[in-house]
């Protein structure tokens, strides 16, 4: 086959006029674009207010009746010290009940007998519809219903004796952590596709195998964010254990203000060693929740660190368009 341009006569264009062949300006190379970034002043804007709002915040504090010396002091002070480790105590007790308890709920919630669903889901209703300070005060005034603690020849004693400040914490807490942590296994079960567990069926593995094995580690990645919620939640609620007298972090702080007439620097304290704790379990959730996605992503989600750099050179938007940026 010839090409048609190699009939046209030597002394005619090919385009008629005296411009360039179609393969000459084809072959040409497009001018190089210069992309000019987009300004996004109102992000400066809105950085500026943030930083007068937050130079005013810090002004306030400073020039306010706080003797933060006293702060300094008691910071490192071994009452606080030994209130956040009652905290921390109190918080993994309570979420090692939730997580047991609320595993077997939602095993139970989804369970096709009527009984146990109905139980699981009455267990739910009950104490996620009502306070947890209510639900403390109620294990600590147990004995008005219960005199004794009577469990045969195995054990018995007065219910005063036993249901001890720390007690009744752990059991309101544990058992309300339950009702929630319920809700999250139930969610996270039912991510995981039904026919996994067909597959495992249809290889004779039991429904508990099943479970162990092949539903519930591939749930992990759906239940672990919102469960590391939940501990930093929980890290908190158990202040309300000082209604019953229970000498957790909140509590220390309170008797320092009423000992000292200090009363904002126990509290600013108190809000101190809570933001280490969250801090500390923020970042211990982090890494877990990498480790389990794994097996789901292509690329892990980034660090603290690159997350950090990525905001701040998030000011300047480099151009999607190519070529050069001015």
């Amino acid at each position: 086959m010839t090409d048609p341009l190699d009939k046209v006569p030597a002394d005619v264009p090919p385009d008629g006029g005296g411009g360039e062949s179609p393969r000459t300006a084809s072959a040409a190379a497009p001018d190089t674009i210069k992309a000019i970034p987009v300004r996004h002043y109102g992000r400066w804007v809105g950085t500026a207010v943030v930083l007068v709002l937050v130079a005013l915040l810090v002004k306030a504090f400073a020039g306010a009746n706080i003797q933060w010396s006293v702060v300094g002091e008691q910071i490192t002070n071994g009452t606080f010290a030994l209130g956040a480790w009652e905290t921390l105590k109190i918080t993994v007790y309570s979420m090692l009940i939730g997580v047991v308890l609320g595993t077997v709920l939602a095993v139970m919630r989804l369970s096709p007998n009527p009984v146990l669903s109905s139980v699981a889901w009455a267990y739910i209703w009950f104490f996620r519809g009502t306070p947890v300070l209510v639900q403390i005060l109620l294990w600590f005034n147990l004995s008005i219903v219960f005199a004794t603690l009577d469990l045969g020849f195995i054990y018995k004693n007065e219910m005063n004796q036993v249901m001890t400040p720390f007690v009744a914490a752990l059991l309101a807490l544990g058992l309300n952590e339950a009702a929630y942590m319920a809700e999250i296994c139930r969610a996270g079960i039912q991510s995981v596709d039904q026919g996994q567990t067909e597959a495992a069926h249809a290889l004779g593995m039991k429904s508990t195998k099943t479970m162990r094995r092949i539903v519930l580690p591939q749930a992990m990645r759906v239940i672990i964010p919102p469960t590391g919620n939940e501990f930093i939640n929980m890290l908190k609620t158990s202040s309300l254990a000082f209604a019953i007298g229970y000498g957790e972090l909140f509590l220390r702080g309170r008797e320092f203000g009423s000992r000292t007439l200090a009363i904002m620097e126990g509290y600013i304290v108190v809000s101190l060693w809570y933001l280490a704790l969250t801090t500390v379990f923020t970042i211990g959730q982090y890494y877990l929740e990498r480790y389990f996605a794994r097996g789901a992503n292509r690329t892990l989600p980034p660090t603290p660190l690159e997350r950090l750099k990525r905001q701040l050179t998030s000011f300047r938007v480099p151009s999607k368009v190519g070529g050069t940026t001015v």
